[in-house]
C-alpha cells in the first residue's frame, strides 16, 4: 500500500530517486574507505586505519536509515552493486592503492561531493517536491558528511 501522506506519488518517486543516488554514494564511499582501512600503510597507520574504520562504521549506520528512508515513502530500495554503481557520483578505482595522503585527499573530495550533491537535494526536496521529513533527513546526513570532511581536511 502507498502512503498517503500529503506527498503526490509523482513527487515521492523523485524524493527516492534522490535518496537513491545518496544510498549509492554512501555505499560507494562505504566500501572505497574499507579499501582504504585495509590498505593504509606508513608512519600513521594506526591513526589512519581506526580513522578510516569510524568513517566506515558512520557509513554503515548512514546506508541503513536511507534504505529505511526510501520504505518509508512506500518504495523497494535498490541493493545490488550494479545498481549502485549506475547511480553513484563517487567513484571506485579498481586496481589502485594509493598512499596515505593520496588516500585522506581522495576521500576528502568524495565527501566533498556528495556534500554537494546533497545541498542541491535538500534544496529540491524543500522547494520541489515540499518533504519537510526527508529535508530534515538530509540535512542531517549533510552534517554527518561536513563532519567526516572537516576531520579529513585537517591532514593538510
Amino acid at each position: 500500500m502507498k502512503p498517503n501522506i500529503g506527498i503526490s506519488e509523482k513527487k515521492l518517486d523523485a524524493v527516492t530517486d534522490i535518496l537513491s543516488e545518496a544510498l549509492a554514494n554512501a555505499v560507494t564511499l562505504y566500501t572505497k574507505t574499507r579499501k582504504f582501512h585495509w590498505n593504509v600503510s606508513g608512519e600513521s597507520f594506526m591513526e589512519l586505519h581506526k580513522l578510516f574504520e569510524s568513517h566506515y562504521k558512520q557509513l554503515e549506520v548512514s546506508i541503513d536509515e536511507i534504505a529505511e528512508r526510501i520504505s518509508k515513502l512506500g518504495s523497494k530500495t535498490i541493493g545490488t552493486m550494479e545498481e549502485f554503481g549506475k547511480l553513484s557520483t563517487v567513484k571506485e578505482n579498481p586496481g589502485k592503492y594509493p598512499s596515505s595522503k593520496e588516500m585522506i585527499k581522495e576521500l576528502l573530495t568524495d565527501h566533498e561531493t556528495i556534500i554537494v550533491m546533497l545541498r542541491k537535494s535538500i534544496d529540491d526536496c524543500t522547494e520541489k517536491y515540499k518533504d519537510a521529513g526527508t529535508t530534515d533527513f538530509l540535512t542531517g546526513l549533510l552534517e554527518e558528511h561536513e563532519t567526516i570532511a572537516w576531520t579529513l581536511r585537517r591532514y593538510f
